[in-house]
């Protein structure tokens, strides 16, 4: 018998904005490769536990054939010879969800479902942590583990939401006991109409660790970068500019990163303002880091917002600012 990707994982659905996706965490390596299957056109699946992985396409074939995720999860396990090993969660484009945990499946195993989301698991500490998982996808928490984007706000194109839900059940499901092997992989996949690159596909959020100490917070420092370089936002009309503390910082920041090319950063009252000459190394960043999908002006903005709440240093910090910048609201 193949090794069983014992993991806990949650699939869910965002009405508003047609996405569907998977968070999944494991003490197995590169669990993303297993786990989650997703198309904006059917639903979603997470298959686990000795996993079958034909649970995955075949079953988003019977969800786009108009089938409930009820009849799907009913009908891949009624063919399957080995289900009473299998655990299988499916949420469908048509807002069914159900989910499957076999009899044989190692403990803690179980399942528990939602209205628009499915959370599952097996050989886990206790049933804590699918109820955890459950109650912070309900509270709609984006915070991440160092209390950035806390507010969980939705941009003006409403790109928040379902990633950042996602992110916070694996979290807490994590912190309330998780999986009793420990750590190992986890992975985000998301799909919604147009969402991929370019909009030539629906691959919108495709992130994965697969083998680190701390997946999940490894994880959630991808999703950041993936997030401030891919996913696009509507520019806000409020735009700030930096300035005082934030500006002296900012620019020292730029200074130990090499981007000034040897040209006086600031204007005349160099400690405070921002002038020129920053904005041509914030420029430099832009283009550096591929951040296109935002004009100079909008990074600004968002590190103006997001510097003070932001972690790390250097590079890290700035990313990690433009990311808490865009997530915090706008009064």
């Amino acid at each position: 018998m193949p090794p069983r990707p014992a993991t806990f994982s949650i699939v869910a659905r965002d009405p508003e904005t047609d996405a569907v996706g998977v968070a999944v965490h494991s003490k197995f390596i590169s669990v993303g490769s297993v786990v989650p299957f997703a198309s904006a056109d059917a639903g979603a699946i997470a298959t686990q536990s000795f996993a079958n992985v034909a649970y995955g396409p075949d079953g988003l074939d019977l969800l786009r054939e108009g089938q409930s995720a009820e009849a799907v999860v009913e009908e891949l396990t009624a063919a399957d010879g080995e289900a009473p090993s299998r655990q299988v969660g499916i949420v469908g484009r048509d807002g069914s969800v159900a989910a499957f945990t076999g009899e044989e499946c190692f403990e803690y195993a179980g399942d528990r479902q939602g209205e628009i989301y499915t959370v599952q698991g097996n050989i886990l500490e206790g049933e804590g942590t699918i109820d955890a998982m459950a109650e912070a996808f309900e509270a709609g928490s984006a915070g991440g583990a160092d209390g950035t984007g806390a507010d969980n706000e939705r941009s003006p194109d409403g790109n928040d939401g379902l990633p950042e839900r996602l992110l916070a059940a694996l979290r807490a499901g994590n912190e309330a006991g998780g999986d009793r092997r420990g750590e190992q992989s986890a992975a985000l996949y998301v799909a919604k109409p147009e969402g991929g690159y370019d909009g030539g596909n629906d691959r919108w959020i495709d992130v994965r660790v697969d083998d680190h100490d701390e997946p999940i917070a490894e994880l959630e420092r991808v999703f950041k970068l993936y997030d401030v370089t891919l996913l696009e936002r509507a520019e806000p009309s409020d735009l700030r500019e930096l300035g005082g503390e934030t500006a002296r910082e900012v620019r020292a920041t730029f200074a130990d990163l090499g981007l000034y090319d040897g040209s006086e950063a600031g204007g005349e009252d160099s400690e405070r303002t921002f002038g020129e000459a920053d904005r041509a190394a914030l420029e430099d960043l832009r283009a550096m880091n591929n951040f296109e999908n935002h004009s100079a002006a909008v990074l600004e903005d968002a590190i103006s917002r997001g510097w003070s709440d932001a972690e790390g240093v250097g590079e890290e910090r700035l990313i990690d600012a433009v990311w808490t910048g865009f997530h915090t609201e706008r009064l």
